[in-house]
């Protein structure tokens, strides 16, 4: 992600700063940029936050910061606490389930052609953060994610390092415990394969013999693209979904594997643009939950393939 703006108003702001302060944004800034996601959901508001994060940067005094590093990342965190405040009233209304917008960190035509590698900001850790109020997720991620310690946690939430462990503390009782991350292993992609054959020939039985007896689906379609208004739970009832909706895609749709949010997946592309992501959480060889995102509003930050 990268912050948004013009280059007129970018060379304006840079005029302000010494060089050694635009290196200390520089520094920060996909870190910034992975607290304001993680807190969003969002990559668009995430650059949004990001940009603000440098206006503030901007007009301090920065000789006058001990750590460059400290602040920005408080004013980031707390720019992001405020819109995540604003943005609940908006995912209340929303229809259907809320899937954060997709990380699409590596794509090929070739399975192994892709870098797998593990990304902190799972699917599944958004959902379970979206539990949580605004301090909450901000301590929990910023504790479990970017591994601060509570005494550098404090002052960014105005809490005492006490309080920010107890914080830490109901706040994984509430998000339930996601564990590390574990890099996506060719194996699985080899299960999603198996998971496109069947789909592509019809075959419910043999979706669901990919899927966990347990297993569930969340579409986000956000009202604007067809989707389930409520999860689906099992593997036939999920399998039969899937193999419904399937004629369902537009013609000419190529499916590309990739990896979303570092869990292995698939993006559907129409045209070059992506039109569906799909990410699958695998254990022990079996699909234990998809998470669709169909929203075409939330698809319109990747890039073109």
């Amino acid at each position: 992600m990268s912050a948004r703006g013009g280059q007129t108003s970018s060379a304006k702001a840079d005029q302000n700063l010494h060089m050694s302060d635009i290196e200390a944004f520089e520094r920060n800034r996909s870190r910034l940029a992975g607290i304001a996601y993680g807190m969003l959901g969002s990559v668009m508001e995430a650059e949004d936050v990001v940009q603000d994060a440098y206006l503030r940067w901007r007009g301090v005094d920065t000789g006058k910061i001990d750590s460059p590093d400290a602040y920005l990342t408080t004013i980031t965190t707390r720019l992001a606490i405020d819109r995540l405040k604003s943005a609940r009233a908006r995912r209340e209304r929303y229809v259907g389930p809320w899937l954060p917008e997709p990380m699409v960190t590596s794509q090929a035509e070739d399975p192994a052609a892709i870098v797998l590698e593990a990304e902190s900001l799972s699917m599944a850790l958004l959902a379970a953060l979206e539990r949580l109020n605004p301090v909450e997720r901000a301590v929990l991620l910023l504790r479990e994610v970017f591994d601060m310690d509570y005494a550098e946690i404090s002052p960014i939430v105005d809490k005492s390092p006490a309080n920010c462990r107890q914080i830490a503390s109901r706040a994984r009782d509430k998000a339930g415990d996601q564990g590390r991350r574990t890099t996506a292993a060719p194996s699985d992609f080899e299960i999603i394969m198996r998971y496109v054959d069947r789909v592509s020939q019809g075959d419910v039985e043999g979706v669901a013999a990919v899927f966990a007896e347990d297993v569930v689906l969340w579409s986000d379609g956000g009202g604007v693209a067809r989707a389930a208004r409520h999860p689906l739970f099992g593997a036939t009832r999920v399998a039969r979904h899937m193999v419904g909706v399937a004629p369902q895609t537009p013609e000419g749709t190529k499916i590309v594997f990739a990896l979303v949010n570092g869990d292995p997946g698939l993006l559907g592309v129409l045209d070059g643009r992506v039109i569906a992501a799909l990410a699958f959480e695998i254990e022990e060889g079996l699909v234990v939950a998809l998470r669709a995102v169909l929203n075409p509003d939330k698809l319109a930050h990747i890039p073109p393939l």
